[in-house]
């Protein structure tokens, strides 16, 4: 299949959501919690978190534009200073996913999908009980992003809580935690660990040209 930028155009917006966001392959899916100016629990699922850098921890993800009906996130997060990012596991797919129906403003999307807020010592924000990897973030800086209206939120990783067993030879273990990947809108994926290789070095490095 071959596409053209005036093809792309003219797909219609069903077709193009779904193709644009499987065509970049599997991406993190997490469930984002914030809590509202008035105490409310917020909780939605997000597949465009990454890794921006490790020495100050920083994780950045895409909101969409603010509307009355979407973008509650964005909204809790200015108002708050404070979220939390908890990985998907197998078992609370389903309920994960029904958290991106546009639910009014003084809904719980916990409530309302069957997932439970879990409050830390010294943090406003819910992480997700049932998730077993979790980060509390400190809302760093929101970039807008004029070509499409959507914002990139950067935050810093100030807690972190995961079981020990997860960590096997200095490593998070993604597939002994369960977590899950996302494709497109819709679409869930197991994560299996296929290859380790140490770090590159080019002193280190095979030679591929004799292939």
């Amino acid at each position: 299949m071959n596409y053209s930028q005036e093809q792309l155009r003219d797909l219609d917006r069903i077709t193009n959501l779904k193709l644009i966001n499987a065509i970049t392959g599997i991406k993190p899916a997490n469930l984002i919690g914030t809590t509202s100016a008035e105490g409310r629990a917020n909780l939605a699922i997000f597949s465009s978190l990454v890794h921006l850098g490790s020495r100050p921890p920083l994780l950045g993800f895409v909101a969409r534009p603010r509307t009355e009906e979407v973008g509650h996130t964005l909204r809790n997060i200015e108002t708050t200073g404070e979220y939390t990012i908890n990985h998907i596991r197998q078992e609370f797919i389903t309920k994960a996913h029904y958290t991106s129906a546009k639910f009014p403003a003084d809904h719980s999307e916990f409530e309302r999908c069957g997932l439970t807020p879990e409050y830390l010592e010294g943090f406003q924000a819910p992480f997700v009980k049932e998730s077993t990897v979790k980060m509390g973030m400190r809302l760093k800086e929101v970039i807008p992003i004029q070509w499409n209206g959507t914002y990139f939120v950067i935050g810093e990783i100030t807690q972190l809580t995961f079981p020990e067993a997860y960590w096997v030879d200095e490593d998070v273990n993604l597939e002994a935690s369960g977590s899950v990947g996302i494709s497109g809108l819709n679409t869930y994926y197991s994560l299996k660990k296929e290859a380790w290789h140490p770090y590159a070095r080019v002193e280190e490095s095979p030679d591929f040209t004799n292939e």
